[in-house]
């Protein structure tokens, strides 16, 4: 029996590159894939598909766009609809979800918790279903420092944002029903722009720095965020979508929660260094305390000039170090490995220089 995937998330950019790295992985055994598409995101879709077609060679009919909404039972699927991927769905990915710091709480309840206990009711009536492959975040370990493992979830943590304890509340409803359904949890860093092109459709993230460090280049010493012991995790699209591409379709994926993160990540003050030196051409001197760094960004004004969240530089203060045995373990016939981020740098800015003015491709700072 071939696959019929079944996605959530369309059209966004992680959904996006996962349709083209399952196609070029398994196109032999995946006969189409069901988009469950916003309403006002239907013509973009529209536009999309037809271009993922022509890119990758196959009929448009291959992609099949339906309308809905995660936040509604039964995802707002018509009874005809709902019929027919009851029967046909094998595979679903769930990536729907407000990626955002800043995000209010009620929003992100909405979308990240009840949006993913109506997509798990969902799948639990799927009969032909071999896989659940739901997005989480390594971030669900909150304020947790020290060595955080893959097995390990709730353990009292506090969260530092409305995103981190919804996505939190999220993966402890897809656990609810791992028993019941095959399940694979994927849990990234933080992501950046592909390692080899430094493509990209916002930037944020690491990016943040980058922004701060392009409106800052020009002062005669440009200083440390703090003291930039803790890790910053960073991993590059194409190492998330190759990965998930693979554990997705290969049995050995069933059941397990991976930390998608760099197994040998940089500490806070290494990354700024590395980007200051590549980017401005100088070596950061003397440090300010992060409220000090953070205290400007809560004006609109400035958290627009600077583009750059407060929320991000909690990044810089919590100790935490994410263990990836069981993805390593996993991966090892794959060929798949996270190239080192030094390696993944010029292309990321040469790529961040080119577009860095076009503000489409920057979130909106209030």
């Amino acid at each position: 029996m071939k696959h019929v995937c079944f996605f959530t998330g369309f059209p966004g950019f992680l959904a996006n590159e996962l349709l083209k790295q399952l196609i070029i992985d398994h196109r032999d055994t995946i006969n189409c894939m069901y988009l469950l598409v916003l309403p006002p995101l239907q013509n973009t879709a529209i536009q999309q598909t037809k271009q993922l077609a022509n890119q990758l060679n196959v009929e448009e009919e291959f992609f099949q766009i339906i309308s809905g909404d995660i936040t509604e039972n039964n995802l707002q699927l018509s009874p005809e609809v709902e019929k027919q991927l009851r029967k046909e769905v094998t595979h679903v990915f769930h990536l729907a979800a407000i990626y955002d710091l800043a995000v209010t709480q009620k929003l992100a309840y909405n979308v990240n918790v009840k949006g993913t206990e109506h997509v798990n009711n969902w799948v639990k009536t799927l009969s032909n279903l071999e896989r659940y492959i739901y997005y989480s975040t390594a971030y669900v370990s909150g304020t947790r420092e020290g060595k955080i493992y893959e097995y390990e979830l709730d353990e009292g943590q506090h969260f530092r944002n409305h995103y981190e304890e919804t996505k939190f509340l999220a993966e402890m409803a897809v656990h609810r029903i791992k028993e019941a359904v095959p399940t694979t949890i994927v849990r990234p860093a933080v992501v950046k722009g592909h390692s080899k092109t430094g493509y990209t459709i916002k930037f944020d993230g690491l990016y943040f720095m980058l922004n701060f460090l392009d409106k800052i280049k020009h002062l005669p010493q440009i200083p440390y965020l703090g003291e930039g012991k803790p890790e910053g995790n960073f991993i590059p699209s194409d190492y998330l979508i190759e990965a998930t591409s693979y554990l997705a379709i290969n049995p050995i994926g069933a059941g397990k929660t991976y930390h998608l993160t760099d197994p040998k990540p940089y500490k806070m003050w290494e990354l700024q260094k590395l980007l200051c030196e590549y980017y401005v051409g100088k070596t950061p001197k003397g440090k300010i305390p992060i409220q000090a760094a953070k205290l400007p960004m809560t004006f609109a004004p400035i958290r627009k000039r600077l583009q750059a969240e407060p929320e991000a530089m909690d990044y810089f203060l919590i100790h935490s170090s994410y263990d990836c045995t069981e993805i390593t373990r996993d991966l090892e016939d794959s060929g798949i490995t996270c190239p080192d981020l030094v390696d993944t740098l010029e292309p990321m800015i040469t790529f961040y220089q080119k577009y860095k003015d076009d503000y489409a491709k920057h979130p909106a700072f209030f």
